[in-house]
């Protein structure tokens, strides 16, 4: 698959600055690819793993979203935008130091980060994503 997809970020002093691996905003041109949340299921057994451990579950959403986007001809660095959604806000820095290993913070998506009451099969974290190729 031939890529061609165009990415600017976008950057302003009179807004604030991320405060962690995303950016403000995302200009992007190309096919546009949504990749509905996912979390930390193992795709051998379908089974969640490591149920009490948000650092394990993260690097599990991570992957399942690298080998979604590798399917579609893309990687980490096609993604302009992604939410998260934690069940503990708590785990928020844990979260984000597996989330930074993917994203080089110049270059970063846009990101929300969500804390919800509740998340399928009680998982700790999801990450859904929109990517442009």
């Amino acid at each position: 698959m031939i890529t061609s997809m165009t990415k600017k970020i976008i950057r302003t002093e009179q807004a604030p600055t991320p405060v962690g691996p995303y950016n403000q905003a995302i200009a992007a041109t190309g096919t546009m690819i949504f990749i509905a949340g996912q979390i930390a299921l193992d795709p051998r057994s379908n089974e969640i793993v490591y149920k009490d451990d948000i650092t394990k579950q993260t690097e599990q959403v991570m992957a399942n979203i690298q080998a979604i986007l590798a399917e579609a001809g893309a990687t980490f660095q096609n993604v302009v935008k992604t939410t998260v959604f934690l069940k503990n806000m708590n785990d928020f820095a844990a979260m984000n130091a597996v989330y930074s290993r993917y994203f080089e913070e110049k270059e970063a998506p846009a990101r929300s980060t969500i804390e919800v009451s509740r998340l399928p099969k009680d998982v700790l974290v999801e990450i859904e994503c929109i990517a442009v190729i």
